[in-house]
């Protein structure tokens, strides 16, 4: 197998995550018009239900104006690191995957998690690269590579 190519991505806005964002803003409000269409007696739990309708719709507009300052997410073969992160190496799981368009979840030491949405129409001629290196695995080093390493012909187990 090979190793995965070393890979530089650019993170920042994702109108995919947007879109997806006012999708499922919109199917909760469908479903609490539903819910008070439903309702027999109009009382303060319709109010609730409208104001978190509403405040969850300000929030996700608020969300999509704010404006995102690009990093640079990297894969140099062994380790992930963000540019704005001082070299800090991350840990990269894959949260969602929509061919197009990735949900990764980066976990930094002593650092909060951070979710980051990845489009392929941000750089398409390196988005292959990231993908093979986003699922690849990295070589082991260290104290856990060596001792998942088989024995050498000859030695002996000590407890034989």
């Amino acid at each position: 197998m090979h190793d995965a190519p070393s890979v530089s991505y650019p993170v920042g806005r994702s109108r995919n995550a947007d879109r997806l964002l006012s999708i499922i803003w919109a199917c909760g409000a469908c479903c609490a018009a539903a819910a008070c269409y439903r309702l027999d007696d109009p009382d303060w739990r319709i109010g609730l239900l409208a104001l978190s309708v509403v405040g969850a719709g300000a929030a996700a507009w608020r969300s999509t104006l704010r404006r995102t300052a690009f990093t640079e997410l990297s894969f140099d073969g062994r380790h992930w690191s963000l540019a704005d992160s001082a070299g800090l190496r991350a840990g990269v799981k894959v949260a969602l995957d929509f061919q197009s368009s990735l949900l990764l979840c980066l976990t930094e030491a002593r650092r909060m998690r951070r979710w980051v949405w990845l489009d392929r129409s941000t750089l398409p001629e390196r988005w292959q690269d990231l993908r093979r290196a986003v699922y690849s695995r990295a070589p082991l080093a260290g104290p856990v590579a060596e001792s998942r390493q088989p024995a050498a012909s000859g030695s002996h187990h000590p407890l034989s």
